[in-house]
């Protein structure tokens, strides 16, 4: 009977620690924070949009967050049928200006302005720049529409909320020019949260402590548009510095909890952002995980989706959004310097570029380098070693033919020794050639040749139509590159040849798909194919096709191992810095 007894305690202990295990793996699996509150959002509305409000504009906002954070088209399409139903509705986008908060226009602009880079659509481009209209009348920037007469909507909301819409549409649309105005904007809205409207400065820390939320996302928000030499630039990066600093010292020191519950989400976004885009020290970042943890215990998430939404994004790219500071990646636009009329009839650059965020784009690669806190610029101009000394990696992607465009710079010797040199101290070259019919291959071998690379004149991975097939490129997790199991798919290639220390880091059906080559202190990675592109890399393409592709997590794995090869030291930039 003792024995039973110990038998039967054995197994309900070995029952106990199955179970227990059980919920370990079961929480080790279980989604994050953000695609729960994403996936949430997906089931909360069904039916026309028929109105327009914050709330909505912040779910959205969250959403579009998300959908770069996953590739997850689904968050997309969603953003993109509430913001459709709304304007099939709407007989314009500023019909309903006077019933909607400012901050509720601001969130407006920029689901226009996205949708408009995303599909290109002319309705969306029109909705935006007719808001834009409206809103910057009421912001005091220049503006042909007249000053509302009306300007109660303004003193009640005591400030202007929609620079981050007026920043990306001056960067879309080359008004530099507006970028003045949009400070002066910013700087009386600090001076607001600052002073009560009767002249009084006593608001109650919950009151200020929700205007410079607000305001703190605003600025991370807007910062990314700005030219880089606009001093307006330092002006804003100190007050978001000053509101950080405040906030933390009022931050309580055992909970971590933070003023205003419902402006925390967004103090914890704008600090988590500011620190991954290099505005604010890394030290907030541990006040803002702190405020996070205190949060996911006293928060309920279907009252403050949007917000919170933004703020788990961010948690999410928190633990490597340093690793990269300091660093810059520059995508070549002389050899490749396609040119397309944008819907204002401007002139801009796109196909393989960071701004392009059409399916021709890099947007989304451009992303997965600022996740580590990395820079992203262009090279427009010839890459002499002067044009290359502040970056750490130069990306150059299926160089231009007179089909493509009708003046190209090709390659030279010259261009091609000024590359190497600046690899051999330390850099890292990036090349995505194409196939023969679509890009310009023997001149960028003057390059390629130097480390034992050649890509190869022909035509690989033919696709039809979407019989799609003979594009997908299976990936096993050797671990020289990939960690992880994939399945690419690489539309219309060239090869590659190797010679010398050149050495294949992924082949296909007998062909080098992928190559690398140490030169120096310097790394070369080459590809037959600019295969990390939107179109195929966004998720928006018809998952029944496309769905058992996945060149959006290659396409991160590549990005981390190409953090992974940059030297110990940094020695293009002692170098060039004891010049």
């Amino acid at each position: 009977m003792h024995r039973l007894s110990l038998r039967i305690r054995g197994y309900a202990l070995a029952a106990l620690a199955l179970w227990w295990l059980a919920g370990i793996r079961a929480q080790a699996q279980a989604p994050p924070v953000s695609e729960r509150i994403a996936n949430a959002l997906l089931q909360s509305r069904s039916g026309p949009q028929a109105t327009w409000d914050e709330k909505t504009g912040m779910q959205l906002e969250g959403l579009d967050a998300e959908w770069y954070n996953t590739a997850n088209g689904d968050y997309f399409r969603y953003v993109k049928r509430t913001v459709d139903s709304y304007l099939d509705v709407q007989q314009s986008a500023a019909a309903e200006l006077q019933r909607n908060t400012p901050m509720a226009d601001a969130l407006l602009g920029r689901q226009l302005l996205r949708l408009y880079r995303v599909t290109l659509a002319p309705k969306y481009y029109e909705a935006a720049t007719e808001l834009r209209s409206q809103v910057a009348a009421l912001c005091g920037i220049p503006s042909t529409a007249p000053q509302p007469s009306d300007a109660s909507r303004l003193d009640s909301a005591r400030f202007c909320v929609a620079e981050p819409f007026l920043a990306e549409y001056a960067s879309v649309f080359h008004a530099p020019q507006d970028f003045e105005a949009i400070t002066r904007d910013f700087v009386k809205w600090d001076d607001a949260t600052h002073q009560h409207p009767a002249g009084t400065t006593d608001l109650g820390p919950d009151a200020l402590s929700n205007d410079q939320a607000r305001l703190a996302a605003a600025l991370v928000d807007s910062l990314p548009y700005y030219p880089q030499n606009h001093p307006g630039r330092t002006q804003l990066i100190l007050i978001l510095d000053r509101i950080a600093a405040a906030l933390t010292k009022q931050q309580d020191s055992a909970t971590g909890a933070i003023y205003a519950q419902s402006g925390a989400s967004l103090y914890i976004y704008a600090f988590l952002k500011g620190v991954r885009y290099g505005y604010l020290p890394a030290r907030y970042s541990t006040a803002a995980e702190r405020a996070w943890d205190n949060l996911q215990k006293n928060t309920d998430e279907a009252n403050v989706r949007g917000a919170l939404l933004l703020a788990a994004t961010e948690v999410d790219l928190a633990p490597t959004a340093t690793r990269a500071h300091g660093q810059n990646i520059l995508v070549d636009a002389w050899f490749n310097s396609q040119q397309r009329k944008n819907a204002a009839g401007q002139m801009e650059y796109f196909h393989y570029k960071w701004s392009d965020f059409s399916d021709s784009g890099y947007s989304l690669l451009a992303h997965m380098f600022q996740s580590y806190g990395m820079s992203t610029d262009t090279l427009d101009s010839a890459p002499t070693k002067e044009n290359l000394r502040k970056a750490q990696f130069y990306l150059i992607v299926s160089p231009d033919i007179p089909i493509k465009n009708p003046n190209p710079h090709y390659m030279t010797d010259q261009d091609a020794e000024e590359i190497a040199s600046w690899v051999h101290d330390g850099g890292v070259l990036i090349l995505m050639e194409n196939d023969p019919p679509n890009a310009d291959i023997p001149h960028l071998n003057l390059l390629a040749d130097r480390f034992g690379i050649h890509f190869n004149e022909v035509l690989s991975h033919h696709i039809l139509g979407e019989q799609v097939e003979n594009g997908a490129i299976a990936v096993h997790p050797d671990g020289r590159l990939f960690h992880e199991a994939h399945t690419l798919y690489m539309k219309d290639t060239c090869s590659i040849s190797l010679r010398g220390a050149a050495s294949a880091l992924l082949s296909d059906r007998g062909e080098v798909v992928m190559a690398t080559a140490k030169y120096g202190r310097g790394t070369v990675f080459a590809a037959v194919d600019p295969w990390v592109y939107n179109e195929y890399t966004d998720g928006r393409k018809d998952a029944r096709i496309y769905g058992r592709f996945d060149n959006f997590a290659g396409g991160r794995e590549l990005v981390r191992w190409l953090l992974d090869q940059r030297p110990a030291t940094d020695s293009i930039t002692e170098k060039n810095d004891r010049k």
